[in-house]
């Protein structure tokens, strides 16, 4: 049975080493004994503990993933450490580690010495013919000019030469939520290999993980290209969230329903994906990936080509947020000082427990700055790291608040008798189609006032 470590247990790598530990052969048998490797800090070794328990170690609605973990834990072919001088073992490395992009006075800039000194550790340690796989969304170039003189470097050291090891790109599109799992196994992949044989490789490996029968790879020359693929396909669903923006002030300023506006325009097969208001966009690519290509331009390919689109996307997200702080200021005669404000979800995205890059975070913290006292909840998570704060742990009394904004629609939400809960004092504002028609109906002729980002007031 080959072996396959997984570098990095986050979102991607834990769901990841699942689905490998879960694959099976013609006869039903496990086909990887696989390897979970974490940092060895208090995070990783957590995350350690609970898949060497078969508990999955991160907050999941998903709960094929949750027992898909716990079978293959009891079956004996799934491990986790903190040790990181175990690589020689592997038959297959897929890298899930993080890639983060600070700025600087606006400017993207990528640093790469985290992430190379991963790949290094690899290099330092793999055998002949070992294939790794570097799943982590990367600015294109990458593999190429960072990946592959890393590998070299280090197998130089130990007299191997590149062409002994295989090495592919392979993005991730992972969504945590209900289908957690299955945006893994079944789900469409794209996938390039340094040589020929690499992608051959990497082929065959994707081939035992993966539906391909209903959900075909795409095989594409180069690794660029791959690269490529993924931050393009990113930015171009970040770009049509901001695109929504200005036309969510448009609505609410002239009096319309943006809902039914785009409900109609989506029936036009061309127009399908078009996106909904809300709160903002969260989580840890859309929020970065239109950055990468412009970086990568002037940092990997040094060509400075403009990307006005992507940045502008990148500013209008950001900011979006702010707007429902305006908007609920207005629904409080302007002014938010000493105003309690309850808000109803921290995490990114729905029935999840991420608050990487959440939209929250801003909201929270603009919230705080107009002097508002603001109390959190999300029923994924009890403590708020980013901002170092303790979440209540349950909705509490109806008449504690002036406001409460709903900025994630987690299903708890959803399935709330708001007419049982809160009366005509309080003020609702759905940053994010938590409710239907017929709840904000029923609340309005119970007296509630409910309104809505991208519906003018009372629709």
């Amino acid at each position: 049975m080959k072996k396959v470590f997984i570098q990095g247990l986050g979102f991607v790598g834990s769901a990841m080493v699942t689905a490998v530990a879960a694959s099976k052969d013609n006869e039903g048998n496990p086909m990887y004994s696989v390897v979970g490797v974490d940092l060895d800090n208090e995070i990783g070794k957590s995350r350690v503990s609970s898949i060497n328990k078969g508990l999955f170690p991160l907050p999941s609605s998903d709960q094929k993933l949750v027992k898909t973990l716990l079978n293959c834990h009891k079956q004996g072919n799934v491990e986790a450490t903190t040790s990181q001088n175990r690589f020689n073992e592997a038959d297959i490395i897929v890298v899930d580690i993080p890639l983060d992009i600070p700025y600087l006075e606006d400017k993207p800039i990528l640093k790469f010495d985290k992430f190379e000194e991963a790949i290094r550790l690899l290099g330092s340690q793999v055998k002949k013919n070992t294939l790794i796989i570097i799943e982590t969304t990367v600015p294109p170039g990458t593999c190429e000019k960072i990946v592959i003189p890393a590998l070299e470097d280090e197998l130089h050291i130990r007299n191997m030469e590149i062409s002994d090891i295989h090495i592919a790109h392979s993005y991730e599109r992972v969504m945590p939520g209900k289908d957690y799992l299955a945006s893994i196994t079944d789900f469409w992949r794209v996938f390039a290999g340094y040589t020929k044989e690499s992608g051959d490789e990497c082929e065959d490996f994707l081939n035992n993980v993966i539906n391909t029968e209903e959900f075909p790879l795409t095989r594409l020359s180069s690794m660029t290209a791959s690269e490529s693929s993924k931050v393009m396909e990113n930015s171009y669903r970040a770009t049509n969230i901001a695109f929504i923006d200005e036309w969510t002030k448009y609505a609410e300023e002239i009096g319309i329903d943006l809902f039914e506006v785009i409900d109609a325009i989506k029936k036009r097969p061309t127009h399908s994906n078009m996106m909904m208001p809300g709160l903002g966009v969260g989580g840890y690519c859309l929020t970065k990936d239109p950055a990468f290509a412009p970086a990568a331009c002037d940092q990997l390919f040094n060509n400075e080509i403009e990307f006005p689109f992507s940045k502008l996307t990148v500013k209008t997200n950001h900011d979006m947020p702010i707007h429902t702080v305006n908007r609920i200021v207005s629904l409080l005669d302007g002014n938010l000082e000493d105003k309690e404000i309850l808000v109803c979800g921290i995490s990114y995205r729905q029935d999840v427990g991420d608050t990487r890059y959440s939209p929250s975070e801003i909201l929270v913290k603009e919230l705080l700055k107009r002097k508002a006292n603001v109390k959190c909840h999300d029923p994924y998570l009890s403590y708020w790291e980013e901002l170092g704060i303790e979440l209540i742990d349950k909705l509490p009394e109806n008449d504690q608040f002036d406001a409460v904004i709903f900025a994630v629609p987690h299903t708890d939400y959803k399935k709330l008798d708001l007419t049982e809960w809160l009366d005509e004092k309080t003020i609702i504002l759905d940053a994010n189609m938590v409710f239907g028609k017929v709840t904000r109906e029923k609340a309005k002729a119970c007296g509630i006032q409910i309104e809505g980002i991208g519906r003018a007031n009372g629709l």
